[in-house]
């Protein structure tokens, strides 16, 4: 049974944490000396030998970069990265996420695009703008802008035609500072950064289509994990518009890797972006996602994500709202079939008045060995006064062992708000069963219909009606050999 907890601080801040058993809080002994040095904090003064030899091989795999941007993010993420340790089941962000399945591999960061190109299948819808990155490296980096509004440029960040560009990438590239490791990881091994700019009171029709393909992979018997870490940064002026498509698969055969990637919007005054997220790698792999959004007022960004993939898979969102009368929707499914930790960490902060943000976070674990986390952490600041702001996850556990970690937190400082959120974790209901058994539909198939349905609310919600069939497709694919 799930045990419910809530904390109280001085502000008003409604926590309640869902599990499945209980947690053990030990008591710790400190001691106090009197010292005339200066006290820092252990995660500050100590470097982790891991860490330490990790951003060593990550140095080493990519080369020199003339490119201010680029090379700031390196410098920056090198730094911050050799000033902290390995995650932990004792950090609190981490506590229900295990992530020694990738420390006890051997971690080799790609240093070179896939030679053969033979398994590439390149064939895709000509009226959707399509790029690929293989290993983490973007393939024809060179800008075409046919089909494309002028002013728009969609590729490479080493090859930005335009200097005006390049001065707005600087002033936002990596500026971010809740990233935890994994986004300095990607900082310091990126070997390049994608860059989407739509330009003030342009509106790109079509979506751009990004599929990241993992080719270099191992098997759990060598230990051997490839590592690639793309990374994209889209920019949209005032009054812009665009929709971004993201698939991320592996080669069949390559099954042992880990993608650790980086997404950054910045939406200017007035902006849009519809953000669709599809996470479907192999069940062997690792997946570690960061995803940062800065939206200015009247903006509006959409999230819609369904993940499938991966042993270990963890997407960060942060959103940031930095003007009034500003629009969030995030909207997402789990579904973990194996052994797998599928895991959403959400923070939404709202700063100015009239600020608008709803979350559905749903998941299904259909395997005793499965486990699912949410953290979502929504905070209303002082000044954020009439804001509108909802959340609610919902979790089916279909095996007697399957897990669920739920944390849904709603800060509030603000006084004038509209705030609710709500959790729910179970199996199946009886009524619902019996409701098709009375009509002449078997057991088997009635249990069909609900699972599938329970996460289709969510896979409806994808704007492009392409990615909704593919999606449908995979979901069911997955659900039957469970």
């Amino acid at each position: 049974m799930a045990a419910l907890t809530f904390t109280h601080h001085s502000l008003l801040q409604f926590t309640p944490k869902f599990t499945i058993s209980k947690s053990k809080h030990k008591t710790k002994r400190t001691e106090t000396k009197l010292s005339i040095q200066t006290i820092t904090s252990p995660q500050a003064s100590f470097t982790d030998p891991f860490v330490l030899q990790l951003a060593d091989s990550l140095e080493d795999s990519v080369p020199s970069s003339s490119s201010l941007p680029l090379q700031k993010l390196r410098d920056n993420s090198s730094e911050t990265l050799l000033s902290t340790q390995w995650p932990s089941r004792k950090d609190e962000s981490f506590r229900f996420t295990d992530t020694s399945f990738i420390k006890n591999s051997d971690i080799k960061p790609i240093s070179h695009p896939p030679k053969s190109l033979a398994f590439f299948d390149d064939s895709r819808d000509a009226q959707f703008k399509s790029f690929y990155f293989l290993d983490g490296f973007l393939m024809d980096p060179t800008f075409d802008s046919s089909n494309l509004p002028d002013g728009v440029y969609v590729g490479s960040l080493l090859k930005l035609p335009s200097e005006e560009i390049l001065k707005r990438v600087y002033n936002f590239l990596g500026d971010f500072g809740w990233g935890d490791l994994f986004w300095s990881v990607n900082g310091l091994g990126a070997h390049d950064s994608m860059v989407v700019y739509v330009p003030e009171g342009c509106r790109v029709e079509n979506p751009i289509y990004l599929k990241y393909i993992s080719v270099e992979g191992g098997d759990e018997g060598s230990k051997m994990m490839p590592l690639s870490n793309p990374r994209v940064f889209v920019l949209v002026e005032k009054g812009g518009e665009i929709g971004i498509v993201e698939e991320f698969i592996g080669k069949e055969g390559s099954e042992y890797y880990w993608t650790n990637s980086v997404l950054e919007v910045v939406v200017g005054e007035g902006g849009k972006v519809r953000h669709s997220y599809v996470q479907k790698q192999s069940l062997s792999a690792a997946h570690i996602r960061w995803t940062s959004v800065r939206q200015e007022s009247a903006s509006a960004y959409e999230l819609v994500e369904v993940s499938t993939g991966g042993k270990l898979s963890r997407h960060n969102v942060h959103v940031q709202q930095v003007g009034s009368d500003t629009v969030t929707e995030l909207t997402t499914f789990h579904l973990s079939v194996g052994d797998q930790t599928l895991d959403l960490h959400s923070r939404i902060v709202l700063d100015h008045p009239r600020g608008y943000s709803q979350q559905l976070h749903k998941c299904i674990v259909a395997h005793s060995s499965g486990q699912a986390v949410f953290d979502g952490n929504v905070k209303v600041n002082r000044y954020a006064q009439q804001t509108d702001a909802g959340q609610l996850t919902r979790s089916l556990l279909l095996e007697p062992r399957a897990t669920v970690n739920v944390k849904p937190n709603l800060q509030i400082i603000a006084d004038d708000v509209k705030c609710s959120h709500g959790a729910a974790i179970s199996d199946l209901e009886d009524s619902q069963l019996f409701y098709f058994q009375a009509r002449g539909i078997d057991l088997e198939t009635a249990r069909k219909a609900l699972v599938f349905s329970f996460g289709a609310e969510v896979i409806d919600r994808l704007p492009y009606s392409f990615v909704q069939k593919q999606v449908k497709d995979h979901v069911k694919e997955l659900l039957q050999s469970a």
